[in-house]
């Protein structure tokens, strides 16, 4: 219970800064607003945990989203890429990475000598935000807990974030990608590599070169 407590506060203390940095400063909570108790645990397996996420209302993104995109591969991968939201691709089939990154990051794992099919592939949000704009504060607290118990069910031995908000989102750090990337961090004991999204390399591919030493340094550790 204690560590749940700390958990939620440490939660709502970035909320708040990350609300401080956009100017606002007054919090108005209606007597309605969706959140969960203490005691109100979520499921222990990926698909009712996929279920819920489904159903729920805990941002506005329901209202705009074709269908929720939970996640998809092996539930006991070793090896989780994590991605920042949906794109419109996504968004259509329900499915993380199916768009031209995703075909990209397919490509980043086949040279892994692995399968989609091995990994897990998810991203923060569960939702894509309109536009594809950049996830809000309010949206990451309210979907933030339901990637964490992906990680918990699942247990993967290394952790991919893929570009600068995962990796931020992860790691509760405002440093920059390039500052954080080619380098194992921590996740509640779980090893995490920050690289480049596969969006930032169809933009920038001389970049490929860096995001694969990455790679060769998560398969070492995946093999040790």
């Amino acid at each position: 219970m204690e560590k749940e407590i700390k958990e939620l506060i440490n939660s709502l203390k970035s909320y708040m800064e990350l609300e401080a940095e956009s100017g606002i400063k007054e919090y108005i909570f209606p007597f309605s607003v969706n959140c969960r108790t203490i005691n109100d645990r979520k499921p222990d397996d990926l698909e009712s945990l996929k279920k819920e996420v489904s159903d729920c209302t805990g941002c506005d993104l329901y209202m705009t989203r074709r269908n929720s995109v939970f996640g998809s591969g092996d539930s006991k991968a070793r090896l989780m890429f994590i991605g920042e939201a949906p794109g419109e691709e996504e968004d259509r089939q329900g499915l993380p990475f199916v768009g031209r990154a995703g075909q990209l990051l397919t490509k980043i794992i086949e040279a892994m000598g692995l399968e989609r099919k091995d990994v897990y592939i998810a991203n923060v949000l569960k939702c894509r935000p309109p536009n594809n704009r950049m996830p809000l504060p309010s949206e990451i607290l309210a979907c933030e807990e339901n990637l964490k118990k992906q990680i918990e069910i699942i247990k993967p031995k290394v952790i991919c974030a893929l570009g600068k908000f995962a990796s931020q989102t992860l790691l509760r750090t405002e440093s920059s990608i390039t500052a954080l990337r080619g380098s194992f961090k921590d996740y509640f004991g779980t090893k995490v590599m920050p690289t480049y999204h596969p969006a930032y390399l169809l933009r920038n591919p001389q970049d490929k070169r860096l995001v694969w030493e990455d790679m060769k340094k998560v398969l070492r550790e995946l093999k040790g």
